[in-house]
Order: C-alpha cells, then structure tokens, then sequence
C-alpha cells in the first residue's frame, strides 16, 4: 500500500532564483487584475433563467482577456524591462494553462520561467462554486507555477461587460499535494483512497503526456474537484461578500437559484421584495446610485416574470 502523504508544506522558491523578482511582480499583477482587466465583450437579453449558463458560453473568452490583461500589464511585473522578449501565452489541452515564456528561441535561454494554470469561475454559477477538477500530479508542477481562479459577473448582473474580482492564487504544486492529502487524509471514507501516480512526470509536459493522478475508488467521480478540498474556503468567503450593484453576491446567487427553482410568480416576487430589502439591511447609507442601479436590475426581472405569466 503507498505511504499515505502527510500535511503538506507550500514550498516557494529559493531566494536565489534569478526570477525571484519576477516571480513576485507576476503575482502582484494577477492580485491587481480587477483594476486593468479589459474586454469589449457586451451582454445584454440575457433571460435570468438563463444567468447560469453564462460560465459555458464566456468562461474561455474571460481567460483569453486574463491573458491579454496581463499582457498589457508589463510595466507591473517588468518595471525594468528584463523579460522585453518574453510573453502570457495560452496552450490549449495541457498543463499549465499559460506559460510566460520567451516568444523567440534563443540558444543558451530559459524557453519557459514559470506556467499558470488559469481557471475562470462565473460568480453565480448555480453550484456556488468552481465546478472545474485539478488532477494533475504534483511532479508536473515547478515550485515557481501558479494556479489562478478568477471570478467574474456582469457589471449589471444580467447585463453589460464582464468585471473581474480579486482572484485567488495558491502554488500549483502545494495545491495538487492538498488535493491528493485531502483524498486520502481529511475525506470520511470506507473506500480506498489509494491514488495511482503517474511515473517520469517533469513540469511543463507534452500535451500527449500522462500527467493525471488517479484514484482507485472514485464513484461519485469527485477527484481533482478542487474547490470541495477546503482550500478555497476562507477566500469564497471573502467573495461571495464582494458587492454587485449595491449587494454581496451571495444573495444575488441565492437569488437566482430561487429564480430557478419556483416558476410561481408569487414566489419569485417574494425573492425580489427579498433582494432590494438586502440592500437597506446591509447599509447604514444608502448609496442611491447603487439603489437605483438594483432597481433597474429588479424590473428588467420583473417584466420577465410578465412575460413568462
């Protein structure tokens, strides 16, 4: 039977690294992306009944704009213009996500300094959390790899252009060993919870390379659902209290899965008396731009509910 993994340790790397420097820049600038993120992506129509399915039409689109945003960032994690020849590049279908790396071969230089494995997470996605799986092994991740969940909305809610929240950031490393210690540690089970680990894994594998931890026993199939390891949990809290139009996400996504579920008028304009009071619970001022920005969100609402009456 294989050793079972201790609690293990976030291992950063040494302070000799020559991309120590970097390495820190690049991580102040993806904390700083709701400031600079751009897009010319508009949303508008969309049927509240469908707000769920906005992470399967835009979640790719979303982390291209990451990509180009951090681009456009240089001057935050290249204040001295060390890496003019390197470059966020997206790599579809394999691990990591993106890679900074040099966009022109050179002979005797680094091709790739570290990787990002980028996860877009629409805020009010039914399930109330990132729904993606992590399985990668840990041997497929250098110290210096990221792996980054980024939330985002409407501006409007059910309208206008994607808005990013501060994202989360852990080392991808540390976070495939939780994973594989919450697997076979922390989880109340009766099954096995051996794990099956790849062999000659290094970081930054071939797309045909077999990088996947894998479990004995997964009936439920929930290995590598990252967000149901607690890792997240002290962040979701932070964000789901993150404020649209006025009021903390958790209850427009309390909201909407209200919106979901009762097809009864009456029920569902119980839910909006709901959300417009949440906004005068919650504040000791009323900011009336935001107030009136939920009440234009609520009628648009409204006149759904008309229409589907």
């Amino acid at each position: 039977m294989p050793n079972q993994p201790s609690n293990p340790n976030r291992v950063l790397p040494p302070e000799t690294w020559e991309h120590l420097d970097l390495y820190t820049h690049v991580k102040e600038a993806i904390r700083s992306l709701p400031l600079y993120f751009k897009t010319e992506t508009v949303i508008s129509g969309i049927m509240a009944t469908d707000i769920f399915t906005l992470n399967a039409t835009l979640g790719a689109t979303i982390e291209n704009q990451v990509v180009t945003t951090l681009n456009d960032m240089r001057p935050i994690w290249d204040p001295n213009d060390q890496y003019r020849l390197y470059a966020f590049v997206r790599q579809p279908q394999t691990f990591p996500d993106v890679l900074f790396r040099r966009l022109t071969p050179t002979e005797g230089a680094q091709a790739t300094i570290l990787g990002v494995e980028l996860k877009g997470w629409y805020l009010l996605a039914k399930e109330g959390e990132p729904s993606f799986r992590f399985q990668v092994t840990p041997a497929a991740c250098s110290v210096q790899d990221l792996i980054v969940v980024v939330p985002w909305t409407l501006s409007n809610v059910i309208s206008g252009s994607p808005r990013v929240f501060s994202p989360f950031v852990e080392s991808a490393r540390y976070a495939a060993e939780y994973r594989n210690y919450h697997w076979q540690q922390l989880r109340q089970t009766s099954a096995s919870t051996d794990i099956i680990v790849p062999k000659g894994v290094k970081p930054y594998p071939k797309k045909s390379d077999k990088i996947a931890d894998k479990p004995v026993s997964d009936s439920g199939g929930n290995f590598g659902r990252f967000a149901r390891t607690g890792i997240m949990d002290e962040y979701f809290e932070y964000v789901k209290s993150q404020l649209l139009c006025g009021i903390e996400a958790r209850y427009w996504l309390s909201f909407f899965k209200a919106f979901q579920e009762h097809t009864a008028s009456e029920m569902i304009e119980s839910e909006l008396e709901k959300l417009t009071q949440r906004l005068t619970d919650a504040h000791v001022s009323v900011d009336e731009v935001a107030l009136g920005r939920v009440k234009l969100i609520v009628g648009e609402i409204e006149k759904l509910i008309t229409r589907s009456d």
